[in-house]
């Protein structure tokens, strides 16, 4: 884990030559991570935190802007420094992901809206990917409906899952910065910490924005990341991201656009008859979030000698990564968790793909190989993660976890595989991906006994219970 939370707080001294899935995570930024509290200069034109500056929430606004704008920019200020809501300002997180998504993709193509042609073709793709499911899963049809969006659509139709994402970690990081000063420097500083945090949502709000924005410019559907960001029981697909995807695999485009349907469709089936897998997945974030702590060690060096009059002194001392947060146990376990489900959701969706396509699309082999280098080399998952709780998929947990999938159905069958999905404790666990082969030929668990056990003590307990009365 390279990343903290939201490129939170990182020294000035901080390499930024890390991955490339990363560099793509923060595009926009063009000099790494933003520091959420780091704002020397306020971000205005010509000032230390000026258009360009890799901590600046206010350069997509002020990057290009004309002189007769400027009345507006810094009425826009004045309403993001008066902010008093959440821990991230979403609404200029949407602005700002809209802002990204207008501008295009680096190789120059812009948004536009979806066709009737289009449109039809996603539907009749989502259909046809449903009916080859129904030969491969014991799981129904988790899509009532298929819809083609546009990227400003996709930004529009998930962000209210990402604030759900989002919030506990903010929030999180956000009280442990109001926590580390003493009270009577709270006291002191009392305005300016209430500037700080109105600046804080701000600054997660553009980094949040900006991300979101350059994701709608490369997903494909609405499960890329390996979490169901769209509204339950829609299939989603991007005909014109599917169209750039597909560009040069040399494949046809009806074979490509008909694969990533599979994957989408198959990501529906999962998310609508697994009731507990949502709420698992966004516990561990949140498992991740209490796990939160500031180092204070650093603020005990230097509180002494800031001045809470002076703005500039505390701006420096927070971009300085004093309030950096730290590594916990509770929050690599979390992570360790949250990797094993998105490797177990990813895995079981590339096995039945596979199985589905393999028979049926002469290039099934291909895109499978497309869609696992693209995770390797960073696709949307990696790049979301690493940018929001510093978590970096193996891709080697991906390919472990398809090849148990594929084996269970070998050794136990369609149903025996899918019914380990019923509940959380009987899904393997990052050792048995270790050791595939051992986890699907290990005896079957037989729960009876332990039911016939509880159903006994549940009519005892009712029987004493009348016995009182």
């Amino acid at each position: 884990m390279s990343d903290t939370p939201f490129g939170f707080g990182l020294p000035p001294e901080e390499p930024d030559n890390g991955d490339e899935g990363k560099k793509k995570g923060n595009e926009g930024g063009q000099g790494g991570p933003a520091n959420p509290f780091g704002f020397p200069g306020m971000g205005l034109p010509g000032g230390a935190g000026g258009p360009g500056g890799a901590d600046n929430p206010f350069a997509a606004m002020f990057g290009a802007m004309n002189p007769n704008d400027l009345g507006a920019a810094f009425q826009q200020l004045g309403q993001m420094l008066s902010y008093e809501g959440g821990p991230v300002n979403w609404d200029m997180a949407k602005d700002i992901a809209r802002q990204t998504v207008a501008q295009g993709t680096a190789d120059g193509v812009k948004d536009t809206s979806v066709g009737i042609a289009e449109k039809s073709a996603v539907e009749e793709a989502v259909r046809l990917a449903d009916h080859w499911l129904d030969g491969v899963t014991s799981l129904p049809s988790g899509a009532n409906t298929a819809v083609a969006w546009s990227r400003a659509e996709w930004v529009e139709a998930t962000l209210p899952v990402w604030k759900e994402l989002v919030d506990p970690v903010a929030e999180r990081v956000g009280a442990a910065m109001g926590g580390v000063l003493p009270e009577e420097m709270q006291a002191m500083a009392g305005p300016l910490l209430g500037m700080m945090r109105s600046m804080g949502g701000a600054m997660f709000g553009q980094q949040i924005g900006q991300a979101v924005g350059v994701l709608a410019g490369e997903v494909v559907g609405s499960t890329d990341i390996g979490l169901p960001l769209g509204p339950a029981g829609k299939a989603a697909l991007l005909p014109l991201n599917i169209e750039a995807f597909g560009k040069d695999l040399g494949v046809p485009p009806e074979e490509v656009r008909l694969y990533l349907a599979l994957r989408e469709a198959a990501h529906a089936r999962l998310f609508a008859h697994v009731p507990w897998l949502r709420s698992h997945l966004f516990g561990t974030v949140e498992g991740y979030a209490r796990g939160i702590k500031v180092d204070t060690s650093k603020l005990e060096d230097v509180v002494g000698q800031i001045d809470p009059s002076n703005p500039e002194q505390l701006q420096e001392a927070l971009q300085g990564g004093m309030f950096q947060p730290q590594d916990t146990p509770e929050q690599k376990a979390a992570l360790a968790r949250l990797e094993t489900a998105l490797a177990l959701v990813e895995g079981w969706v590339d096995a039945v793909v596979h199985e589905a396509a393999k028979p049926r699309l002469t290039s099934a082999d291909a895109m499978r190989e497309t869609m696992r280098r693209r995770r390797a080399s960073g696709g949307p998952a990696e790049q979301t993660f690493a940018t929001l709780i510093g978590l970096e998929l193996r891709p080697r947990r991906l390919r472990d976890a398809s090849r148990l999938w594929a084996s269970l159905t070998d050794a136990r069958g369609v149903d025996g595989r899918d019914g380990l999905w019923e509940h959380p404790d009987m899904l393997p666990t990052a050792s048995d991906l270790d050791d595939p082969d051992g986890f699907v030929h290990r005896e079957h668990l037989d729960f009876s006994e332990l039911d016939k056990m509880l159903g006994e003590a549940a009519e005892k307990r009712e029987e004493d219970g009348d016995e009182k009365k």
